[in-house]
């Protein structure tokens, strides 16, 4: 059965410290789970800051912060392939406001 599943996975650079990470899983023109996220490099590390996934069995939104809280927020009712497509969307037109909030919680102690 899982050979039916085909993987996409690719990273699409913003800027230097800013990229997306983009997996998803397929069986024909079904996406049955994904992964998109913006990373942010700080101090030497690529951090999540949004991740948009299929984890937990509903698509959602985690907006992760410098000092590890997390917040989830689930997504409309959209199917899995309309989901991907609005996370693919949203972090490509706001990466610049999601990197710059990120960033506001670095502590900048030197």
């Amino acid at each position: 059965m899982s050979d039916d599943i085909k993987v996409t996975s690719f990273v699409t650079p913003y800027a230097p410290d800013c990229r997306k990470r983009h997996e998803h899983h397929r069986r024909k023109n079904e996406v049955v789970k994904f992964v998109v996220q913006l990373e942010v490099w700080v101090k030497e590390h690529w951090h999540p800051a949004i991740r948009y996934d299929t984890a937990h069995g509903f698509a959602h939104c985690d907006i992760l912060h410098y000092g590890g809280k997390v917040e989830k927020v689930r997504m409309p009712a959209l199917d899995y392939k309309e989901a991907l497509t609005y996370a693919d969307e949203d972090l490509e037109q706001n990466w610049q406001a999601y990197r710059e909030r990120y960033m506001k919680e670095v502590p900048h102690d030197g």
